[in-house]
């Protein structure tokens, strides 16, 4: 929901200066950070709250859905109607991330367009990050915009399982199966796939 709004953004600015369209164009290279602490970061809820992560969800696993781009809406709305059947306790917050000076200056308008496209219940759920912005996008990468970041947070602040590759069945059994390791106090490592078994529909039914 954000590519076509902060391109514009960069366009109309670019004749004001170099540094602020350069600043649009803020890109780190994509990497895992499974096992690290997620960055202290600050956003702001559609619904106005500032919502700090992860010091906010300390003692409780929570899922960020990481977005770079307007396209990976469509990514970001399949993990969450897939979370949602998968009926999981566990905190899920969708996190548009902007980096640089531009996205900031227009924040209230950016956030005022996802206001209009989000039902107003939801809006708590929704936490875009501008100051910090660059924080997340050098810790997950985002020369790639697509497809979106998918994190879980243990309940100290550590990734304990990372994807950046689409949504599929596959990917959200192994973080179905991640969340139950911490149910029964398993601290395993990462879910890797193998070809041997990773037949998402095979998965889904055991």
């Amino acid at each position: 929901m954000l590519k076509k709004t902060v391109a514009g953004i960069c366009a109309a600015l670019a004749v004001g200066g170099a540094l602020i369209s350069t600043s649009c164009r803020t890109k780190f290279d994509a990497r895992d950070p499974t096992g690290e602490m997620f960055p202290a970061v600050v956003g702001t809820s559609l619904s106005g709250a500032t919502v700090a992560i992860p010091g906010d969800f300390h003692g409780k696993p929570v899922v960020l859905l990481v977005g770079y781009l307007q396209e990976t809406q469509f990514d970001i709305d399949r993990w969450l109607l897939g979370l949602s059947e998968m009926k999981t306790d566990v905190a899920v917050r969708e996190v548009p991330t902007l980096p640089g000076l531009a996205p900031r200056v227009f924040s209230g308008f950016i956030d005022g367009g996802m206001r209009r496209g989000i039902p107003e219940a939801d809006w708590g759920s929704v936490v875009t990050v501008y100051g910090d912005a660059a924080k997340i996008a050098e810790f997950t990468g985002n020369r790639e915009g697509l497809p979106g970041r998918v994190l879980l947070l243990d309940a100290d602040g550590k990734v304990a399982y990372f994807h950046d590759r689409g949504y599929s069945v596959g990917s959200l059994m192994r973080l179905r199966e991640t969340l139950a390791g911490f149910a029964t106090g398993s601290r395993a490592g990462p879910m890797v796939p193998s070809a041997a078994n990773d037949d998402p529909w095979q998965s889904a039914v055991h």
